[in-house]
């Protein structure tokens, strides 16, 4: 595979909506993380933000994103 081929394939999965969900969930974890951290008083690392921010958070937060991307 030459190297545009592989470039142009990256900058797809990129682009993709589902890429751009992933990307946007792993984002609202990571802060997730960091805030329940700081509360914490350590890192409470990311399996356990992952998994506290699925069973708290996840379901609100897919809602509001469906909610957000669909026309008026």
């Amino acid at each position: 595979m030459k190297e545009s081929d592989a470039t142009k394939g990256d900058d797809l999965v990129k682009n993709s909506s589902l890429y751009r969900e992933f990307q946007a969930e792993r984002e609202e974890i990571m802060r997730h993380k960091w805030l329940e951290s700081e509360k914490a008083g350590f890192d409470i690392g990311f399996e356990r933000a992952l998994t506290d921010w699925i069973v708290k958070h996840r379901s609100k937060w897919r809602r509001g994103r469906q909610a957000q991307s669909q026309p008026s």
